[in-house]
């Protein structure tokens, strides 16, 4: 029988059973076969909880393992697999990156078809700072206390001979991460357009700007499918944005009114009833400090244990064909024929200014009223007036952007405007304990139908 094998890579600090939506919904879809290909679902599982702390590369090391030791029992079976697809969520969408060039250099898909690459919230360019002091913080603690993950979402890593992070070389389209990701038939990558306080819409999205920054006060209109809610049809902005409502007057009715939060101040698990609700407020003086130290010190804890681990996987010799020495090997190859090129020619050695910028993101799967080059002019002329609201990128990331987005990818956006972070609920990510992570399932089911089996 012939196996079309689809990998579902959960996200930092997940299990599988963060994604257990998405097997569901893809299982109902394809129950049956299609040509006599059948879709197995493979939930990668050697990469959860505290080894997510491990980094992008023994993370993919990991699950490009799990799907070689289940191609093999599947051939155990009697069945072949015929076609590869994967989907990665958050920091998943990463780690399948990284297991597509695992795969294409050890020959994976010479007899295997690389189908369907999907990725969901996951941060392609790695997570932006913006200028705020909560995001000078996080990116100064993030490398610190998320071990070897943290500093390769932040491009802080030497991951390269030549000490480029891992970020930009799986960007990089002389690279093999990259070329892996070209072989695929088709390539499509959901962002949440607004709220993903954890993977904000330009990395998820692989922007250098955010045009969503004003939407509540330029008056964009956004449409969305019927068939699948919340999944972003069609957003315009209008050439004059309407007239600013004028502020009510202090302590009047009406100003109480617009002090009214109109997303929740809470966490899912502390929107308590009341009267437990005042008890919690009460106590929130206290709890804060108590909360982020024992987070800190768990971070602490996870990140000393990473690093062991990573210091014993380095000395394993048994892990000395990993890709990470194979691709050092190779820049280190790349680098000496540079140098004698140089040498031998140095009248043209002159660098060469490359735009990246010039790189099309047209690939947007998003029906315009007007046309792409004129509306995302007017998202610049727009984001000018709220500069504080858009990342900081640096040169790498901006390259990185550039070069990904010369791809075909086709970008969906979900939207999620009135609740304080919509990271969880574009995949349903725990349904048992809160029930606001279905409103995500039109997402998922979008997923399912764009999926070609």
């Amino acid at each position: 029988m012939s196996i079309h094998l689809l990998v579902l890579i959960h996200g930092m600090w997940g299990n599988p059973g963060h994604l257990s939506e998405l097997k569901r919904i893809i299982t109902e879809t394809y129950a049956s076969s299609s040509d006599g290909i059948q879709l197995e679902v493979l939930l990668a599982e050697t990469n959860s909880d505290n080894s997510t702390f491990d980094g992008i590369d023994w993370g993919g090391e990991r699950v490009a393992q799990e799907v070689t030791d289940k191609v093999a029992e599947l051939a155990k079976n009697g069945k072949t697999v015929s076609k590869f697809s994967v989907t990665g969520y958050s920091l998943g969408g990463l780690i399948a990156r990284y297991v597509i060039g695992i795969l294409h250099q050890k020959g994976f898909f010479k007899d295997v078809i690389p189908a369907n690459f999907n990725t969901v919230a996951t941060p392609h360019i790695g997570l932006p700072r913006y200028p705020s002091f909560i995001s000078a913080v996080t990116s100064s603690l993030g490398p610190k206390l998320l071990s070897r993950t943290g500093e390769q979402f932040y491009l802080v890593d030497k991951w390269s001979s030549s000490g480029r992070p891992l970020i930009e070389v799986m960007a990089d389209p002389d690279r093999i991460f990259y070329q892996a990701l070209q072989t695929f038939q088709r390539i499509r990558i959901y962002a949440n357009a607004v709220a993903d306080m954890t993977v904000p819409y330009v990395t998820s999205a692989i922007e250098t700007e955010d045009p969503f920054v004003l939407y509540e006060t330029n008056g964009m209109e956004i449409e969305c499918h019927e068939e699948y809610p919340f999944v972003i049809k069609s957003y315009d902005v209008p050439a004059v944005p309407p007239v600013p409502t004028p502020k009510p007057i202090m302590l009047s009715p009406e100003w109480f009114r617009t002090r009214k939060p109109n997303k929740p101040l809470l966490p899912p698990a502390l929107q308590l009833r009341f009267p437990l609700n005042l008890v919690l407020y009460t106590f929130l003086p206290v709890l804060i400090p108590v909360v982020l130290s024992l987070v800190a010190v768990r971070f602490s804890l996870a990140t000393r244990s990473s690093r062991e681990r990573i210091r014993l996987l380095e000395e394993d010799k048994t892990n000395s064909e990993k890709l990470i020495d194979i691709l050092a090997e190779l820049e280190d190859d790349v680098e000496h024929a540079v140098a004698d090129l140089v040498i031998d020619n140095p009248a043209d050695s002159q660098p060469i200014s490359v735009d990246v910028n010039s790189a099309s993101s047209s690939a947007v799967s998003l029906p315009l009223d007007a046309s792409s080059a004129k509306k995302e002019k007017k998202c610049k002329t727009k984001s000018r007036d709220k500069k504080a609201e858009q990342p900081n990128l640096t040169p790498g990331q901006v390259k990185a952007a550039g070069w990904l987005n010369q791809l075909p990818i086709k970008k969906e956006l979900a939207f999620f405007s009135d609740v304080r972070n919509s990271h969880a609920m574009i995949v349903c990510r725990d349904v048992k304990r809160f029930e606001a992570h279905r409103r995500g399932e039109g997402v998922l089911r979008h997923w399912a139908a764009s999926f070609v089996l």
